[in-house]
């Protein structure tokens, strides 16, 4: 298998000051990737001018566009794989993802063709977000038999021919594990590459304890729509 274009889909939150930086960074790092690719960034926040900090960036630079109208970081996920046209799909958080962590899971995508490639994070900022972090885990660990020590890692790129992988369904933070019981499920082979960096480049984390409640519930009823063999969240192939 080999590859032609990589999509690098980057949702945007509360970065308005941030943009050109950040895509500046990744213009460098896609220059260093043997394919051709497109940038996609996807603001998913308040009108605090990172859409219009998006849409500049989009017109000076042919391989980024635009994707608008999303909400929350599934939905912001989605609409960028949805609106992409590489044969190597890569998304990521924009906030926390440093230019030497996203070359380094690109270049392991690219050396092991049709493989999902993700990053493990082994380091947080504070203990609270570690522990989270671990429960967290061990919980997806534990209801779906997953191998993941880091379920919410990214960046994550897959081919695009794992075609499960591209109607996800979740448009907030339980896409993460939707995307990792589905290559569960489907098969999909994943490699998993150590990061450790913890830096973080504007807008504001939405993870508190609220979200960390709902993220923990609703592994749960993904799981339970998964036992009762209900429709859920997790696609199949036809």
């Amino acid at each position: 298998m080999t590859y032609s274009l990589l999509s690098l889909v980057l949702p945007c939150y509360r970065q308005a000051d941030q943009v050109p930086d950040i895509v500046q960074e990744c213009v460098s790092v896609l220059e260093k990737v043997p394919l051709r690719s497109e940038i996609l960034l996807v603001p998913n926040g308040p009108a605090d001018g990172t859409a219009e900090s998006c849409r500049r960036e989009a017109e000076r630079r042919p391989q980024v566009r635009v994707i608008e109208g999303s909400a929350g970081w599934g939905g912001a996920v989605r609409s960028g794989i949805e609106a992409s046209d590489g044969d190597l799909v890569c998304f990521t958080n924009s906030a926390r993802t440093s230019p030497e962590d996203l070359l380094l899971v690109l270049l392991y995508a690219t050396a092991y063709p049709g493989v999902v490639v993700k990053a493990t994070r082994r380091t947080r900022d504070n203990w609270r977000r570690r522990l989270g972090s671990v429960l967290y885990n061990l919980e997806c660990r534990a209801l779906f038999d997953l191998p993941n020590f880091d379920v919410n890692g990214t960046p994550k790129v897959f081919p695009r021919d794992h075609q499960a992988l591209l109607t996800l369904e979740h448009s907030d933070d339980l896409l993460d594990v939707e995307f990792a019981v589905v290559c569960r499920r489907m098969g999909y082979p994943m490699l998993e590459v150590p990061i450790v960096s913890t830096g973080r480049r504007g807008g504001a984390s939405t993870t508190n304890y609220r979200s960390a409640w709902r993220m923990y519930t609703g592994a749960l009823r993904l799981w339970n729509d998964l036992r009762e063999e209900r429709p859920c969240s997790t696609p199949t192939t036809n």
